[in-house]
């Protein structure tokens, strides 16, 4: 598959920055300085960096088939056999490119689950879902694995902008707003960081180019 020089760019920033994760997605955000700092690299990188800084799996996808491709390496790496969906256009689109694994009936038996997102959220490394989107409140909570699929066009670089674009998207707002930012961590218990308790182990976005 022949990638355009545009592509390649944006593959080439994102391996570098992935190569030096920063360790807090607010690096700057001690002392007088203002929290809200303004954009220095494309949002691609931005959002990789600052969510890869919190534990969560990025990947970068030319198109859809490029996106089948890489869940089916994922699921043959991860060995998982059993991944539960309830959105039909991502069934849909994946079927069509050779990625139909989804064994599971319900939530309750599946070892992964993939969802959409209504946007990503660069600055903090977030991604923002609603009850009102297909999955509903559970799916991105409930599986041990959370693979989110999102696209290019569905980057904001902050929150503020995340807010403004459900008020707009909805006449009545949905009942569930959440920033989803990275796997469910804590560190109650003796101040040790404990990754998976409240919630899923590992999260995984695939974003996928939306001018392929």
């Amino acid at each position: 598959m022949k990638v355009s020089s545009a592509k390649e760019n944006i593959l080439k920033k994102i391996r570098q920055a992935l190569a030096h994760p920063v360790p807090v997605p607010f690096p700057k955000s001690e002392g007088s300085n203002s929290l809200f700092q303004p954009i220095q690299k494309d949002i691609e990188v931005e959002f990789a960096e600052n969510f890869t800084g919190l534990l969560g799996k990025f990947s970068f996808c030319l198109d859809e088939q490029d996106l089948a491709q890489q869940l089916k390496s994922l699921a043959a790496a991860k060995k998982i056999t059993s991944i539960y969906c309830n959105e039909e256009q991502i069934k849909l689109e994946l079927g069509k490119n050779g990625f139909d694994q989804f064994k599971a009936a319900d939530l309750s038996t599946c070892e992964a689950c993939i969802t959409s997102c209504e946007l990503l959220i660069a600055r903090t490394g977030s991604i923002l879902m609603t009850s009102a989107q297909k999955s509903g409140r559970t799916a991105s909570v409930y599986a041990p694995i959370h693979i989110c699929i999102a696209y290019t066009n569905q980057l904001v670089y902050d929150i503020k902008e995340g807010l403004q674009f459900i008020k707009e998207k909805y006449s009545n707002l949905p009942s569930l707003i959440t920033l989803a930012t990275g796997p469910s961590r804590t560190a109650d218990i003796e101040k040790t960081l404990v990754v998976g308790v409240h919630g899923p182990k590992e999260v995984y976005v695939f974003l996928v180019d939306k001018a392929s």
